[in-house]
């Protein structure tokens, strides 16, 4: 039989296309059944994505298995290589007179209730042999979510991640967010497995002309074996039920079920919203990535907003079951997905032009990397592997080859709506022009170029300090720094005091850097939302005002100021296999200042072994010039006091509001916390809080962002 030269009524779905055809002479004797019979043909689309999670690779087996508890499935009448013929449900499909997002009937919804609990009812030794590596316990609830997490990883992430990993990376979603869902699976009642139809959407639901039995489910070949609640969740989001029926759904199910099938109803109520948070999470990939296929397949603006709004509504569903902390808004979506297509696209398309962009006239082409490798790199941008890909808490950065350049380089881009509590002083590009043109020995990335591109957004080149091979992450002293890359850190401290700060800022030493600091960190106190503030005064924090007047009691002497980074925390320190052992990115918060402070803020953001503190601080003390140094053992103590008083507040404010939670350097700290406030308010002179309770942060990070009231 040539299927392709069949005609009749066509349906396609997301695996397989179907057409209802009356059967040929020749198909007839295939199919046992008379010509002239209409039967349905599916055929498998060898072009979709494997976006879904199988049990079983025969679906024929399946319907075989259940023929005797419910006999109006379809049969299959025949299974060729490529294609199956199955009988045909007579009726017309619930998603015809009932669309997504509409009500449905209530006699409906007892309907689909019964069918549900009907499905326990087929015997487990009539259906396929279940995957090796399946909970072998078939009650145990938690095992089975746990395998259904693997498997949405094994089956649907990794077969992806090469053509859409770059992609999911730039959205926020990490590598392993499928296998860290595993892992926090909590135990779950015990339920008796059974089949599972696990695929029950209003396209898939029959409605019989002869209302005998009313509903009959087709498209069988998702189904699986497990707990009854996975089948409950599935079709509860998948149905798009209007929210105000979602009760009357849960209640008819497990009115059904206890007819039949009692122990399946154990732990209901708190058990049900863990595997509707694993649909959430796991659609993620399946969402982003049809979406990103159909703009390929109709690359124009019409495709890309519609495009868009669904990776935003995937995005926004999938945030809290993979604890994605902040999510993209839709301008940052759209602009990701542009990237994505014009990196396929060559470039070009009915949108718009990758190498539509503009040049920042204050920074000149630089002589190692002109003009065209820039056009370049914007290219390679959107097609980066995951492994290439790494955002962080402000910018998203990708590592590119350009053609012609025998070094990579990393195109960067802010990350919108972060509001950052700290702010730098200076132009981070001028910082590392400046640095460059000095001749210093510091090893920091070279500012290559500056511009706009798609939608005016912002971007900036640098070189690549990672790894020699840029697949491999780079590798931070998140542990604290050995001995040579201490001496290595403290060198390049010196050599910054050699670079020619007044070029970047002329004024910029006028006044004592100590009140300058102490008054900076007044003003991001007072600046902090209402929650914040309400929850520091509760924990003993004093407000803006009176913490003026402390900080005030506290003076430090003279030393000559030098460029500072501002925040040598771990993950602006890279690895590297020469002498300077260390490169130091993230220039975004450097400041002109005392050369004491960055070596002290270093020390406190980074785990610091008191004889690694001493070398550093005698290394320092010996290689840099007295003027720079003088003093440094009565003031030391003044610069570590209020970098815990800083972190008190803003540790506080993270945990209030949610901000940066997935950042490695803000997990670290907010699990300090509780040691941090207890230092903060001794040192600050403040009574001991009756609320001041030791467990409150790890309280207030499980119960996660604006769930609090003070």
């Amino acid at each position: 039989m040539s299927l392709a030269e069949q005609r009749g009524q066509a349906t396609s779905g997301h695996h397989n296309k179907n057409f209802v055809l009356p059967l040929t002479e020749p198909a007839a004797r295939l199919a046992g059944r008379d010509a002239g019979t209409t039967v349905t043909v599916r055929i498998r689309r060898e072009e979709a994505l494997p976006v879904v999670i199988r049990t079983w690779a025969d679906e024929a087996e399946i319907l075989d298995a259940i023929q005797g508890v419910l006999p109006h499935v379809p049969q299959c009448l025949y299974k060729g290589a490529t294609f199956a013929i199955h009988s045909y449900v007579e009726g017309v499909p619930l998603s015809k007179v009932c669309s997504n997002g509409k009500p449905v009937d209530t006699m409906i919804i007892r309907a689909l209730a019964g069918l549900l609990a009907q499905m326990t009812q087929v015997r487990s030794g009539a259906l396929p042999n279940l995957p090796s590596d399946w909970p072998g316990n078939h009650t145990d609830s938690q095992a089975f979510l746990r395998a259904l997490a693997l498997m949405a990883d094994r089956q649907i992430r990794q077969p992806n991640w090469a053509g859409f990993g770059g992609l999911f990376a730039a959205l926020g979603i990490p590598e392993d967010a499928m296998l860290r869902f595993a892992e926090r699976v909590p135990i779950m009642s015990r339920r008796p497995f059974s089949l599972l139809h696990a695929d029950l959407h209003r396209d898939n639901l029959i409605m019989s002309y002869a209302g005998d039995p009313p509903l009959i489910c087709v498209d069988w070949e998702l189904a699986t074996y497990g707990d009854p609640l996975h089948d409950l969740a599935t079709h509860l989001v998948r149905m798009q039920y209007p929210s105000y029926q979602w009760d009357e759904v849960i209640d008819a199910w497990a009115a059904a079920m206890r007819r039949v099938r009692p122990a399946a109803v154990k732990g209901l109520t708190r058990d049900l919203q863990h595997y509707i948070a694993f649909e959430r999470a796991q659609s993620v990939y399946p969402d982003v990535m049809r979406a990103a296929q159909s703009l390929q397949n109709s690359p124009d603006q019409k495709t890309l907003d519609e495009a868009k709004a669904e990776v935003a509504r995937a995005l926004a569903a999938a945030a809290g079951p993979l604890r994605l902390g902040s999510v993209p808004d839709e301008r940052e979506i759209e602009r990701i997905l542009f990237r994505w297509l014009a990196a396929r696209n060559d470039g070009r398309g009915p949108i718009a032009k990758i190498d539509k962009w503009s040049w920042d006239p204050r920074f000149p082409e630089h002589p190692d990397f002109p003009h065209s490798a820039v056009d370049e790199a914007l290219r390679a941008e959107g097609a980066a592997p995951a492994s290439r890909v790494l955002k962080g808490t402000g910018h998203l950065n990708t590592i590119v080859h350009v053609p012609g350049v025998d070094f990579p380089v990393v195109v960067r881009r802010k990350v919108p709506n972060v509001d950052r509590r700290e702010r730098g002083f200076l132009s981070e590009h001028a910082v590392l022009r400046t640095i460059e043109d000095s001749k210093a020995m510091v090893a920091a990335p070279r500012f290559l170029a500056l511009g706009t591109s798609y939608q005016g957004e912002p971007f900036a080149i640098h070189t690549y300090e990672g790894s020699l091979d840029p697949d491999q992450p780079p590798s931070h002293p998140v542990q604290g720094l050995l001995p040579h890359e201490a001496d290595a850190l403290v060198d390049q401290l010196r050599a910054l005091t050699q670079v020619n700060y007044e070029e970047l800022d002329p004024a910029a030493a006028e006044g004592p850097f100590y009140t300058n600091l102490s008054e900076q960190l007044v003003l991001l106190v007072a600046a902090l939302p209402k929650e914040s503030q309400q929850l520091a005064r509760v924990l003993g924090l004093p407000d803006a005002w009176r913490l003026r007047e402390i900080l005030a009691r506290h003076q430090v002497g003279h030393r000559e100021p030098a460029l500072l980074h501002g925040d040598l925390n771990p993950w602006n320190l890279v690895r590297r296999p020469d002498r300077q052992a260390l490169t130091i990115i993230d220039w975004e918060m450097a400041v002109v200042g005392d050369p004491l402070y960055d070596l002290v803020r270093h020390m406190h953001l980074t785990p610091t072994r008191p004889e690694i503190r001493d070398r550093m601080f005698n290394r320092w003390a010996l290689r840099l010039a007295p003027e720079y140094t003088e003093g440094w053992r009565r003031d030391w103590g003044v610069y570590r006091w209020i970098e815990i008083v800083r972190s008190a507040y803003i540790d506080l404010d993270r945990l209030v509001t949610g901000a940066s939670l997935d950042a490695p350097n803000v997990r670290r700290a907010l699990d300090s916390y509780a040691m941090t406030l207890t230092a903060a308010t001794a040192s600050l002179g403040m009574p001991l809080r009756r609320m001041h309770n030791p467990y409150l942060a790890r309280t207030l990070v499980k119960r996660g962002p604006r769930t609090l009231t003070p």
